[in-house]
């Protein structure tokens, strides 16, 4: 598809959202493709709406002739019986992400872990994968879970603070790769012990949930950790692993990767994502956040 003067409107629907790198990404990246691209952020705290005003609002977009919008926190899941349908992988993962509109109809896909499959690819490329940990199981955890299979972990140790999470993702997950190994771990250590890298994605560390999600003496220079948390882009969990000799990787990627994808769905014009997350980059230090 050609690049168009048509204006193409899109947006971000959540909770806590005013702070978001978002509008930032896809509009740059759209003046740099000749695109004249809008992204507005309706944070449901500052309007004052409840959950349950999802669905008119998916409606007033459409009627106010929205491509798209971005799904995040707490709307991940609530959104999916109001599409009219749902991707695979989407359904597989249980939540979508991004939704496109087109004559009038609702299509739901995840991009979130195509963003931690580029996170992985661009700051983790030669670590090994085959059997990894994984701390975490709700929305994000789903995502990096899904990436790591699809990219060939073999044996795959989730450990949560409910095991009802992880029986729901490993469920999902087994019929999508019934051959791959899921493993639920009772604690941190016995998910860490001997695995070739580490994936950290709770909240446990954002600015808001300030901490450590397990002890970093459980690490090991050999192993490798990815830490899907962008605000702050250095959480004391990387700095931890960095003091013990581990290959690490922040969220940046992700943030990235999952914005490429929805920008691909929303304008049907490939993005630069090296460009985008060079962008990304030199605004680093400011307050802002993906839509992860």
């Amino acid at each position: 598809m050609m690049p168009s003067t048509s204006p193409i409107k899109v947006g971000l629907l959540g909770r806590g959202i005013t702070a978001s790198a978002s509008p930032a990404i896809h509009e740059t990246e759209a003046g740099c493709l000749g695109l004249t691209l809008t992204y507005e952020l309706f944070d449901f705290d500052v309007l004052g709406l409840a959950d349950d005003a999802l669905a008119d609002m998916v409606s007033q977009l459409i009627g106010r002739g929205f491509s798209g919008v971005n799904i995040t926190h707490p709307f991940k899941q609530a959104v999916i019986p109001l599409l009219d349908a749902v991707d695979p992988t989407a359904a597989s993962l249980g939540a979508v992400n991004c939704v496109t509109f087109h004559e009038g109809r609702t299509s739901g896909s995840n991009t979130d872990w195509i963003g931690f499959q580029f996170m992985l690819d661009v700051a983790l490329p030669q670590e090994k994968r085959e059997i990894v940990a994984q701390i975490g199981s709700g929305g994000a955890g789903s995502a990096t879970a899904f990436a790591l299979l699809h990219s060939g972990t073999r044996e795959l140790r989730i450990h949560d603070t409910s095991s009802v999470r992880i029986e729901a993702l490993s469920n999902r997950l087994q019929s999508a790769f019934p051959d791959a190994r899921l493993i639920a771990c009772a604690t941190p250590a016995a998910a860490i012990d001997g695995a070739c890298g580490v994936v950290q994605s709770t909240p446990v560390g954002m600015a808001r949930h300030p901490g450590m999600p397990f002890d970093p003496a459980l690490l090991t220079a050999d192993q490798w950790l990815a830490d899907v948390i962008y605000f702050p882009r250095e959480t004391e969990l990387l700095k931890a692993a960095r003091r013990r000799g581990l290959a690490t990787a922040d969220g940046a990627p992700m943030v990235v990767g999952q914005a490429a994808e929805a920008f691909l769905r929303f304008t049907g014009v490939e993005p630069d994502r090296d460009r985008m997350l060079t962008a990304l980059n030199a605004g680093h230090g400011q307050d802002q956040r993906g839509a992860v």
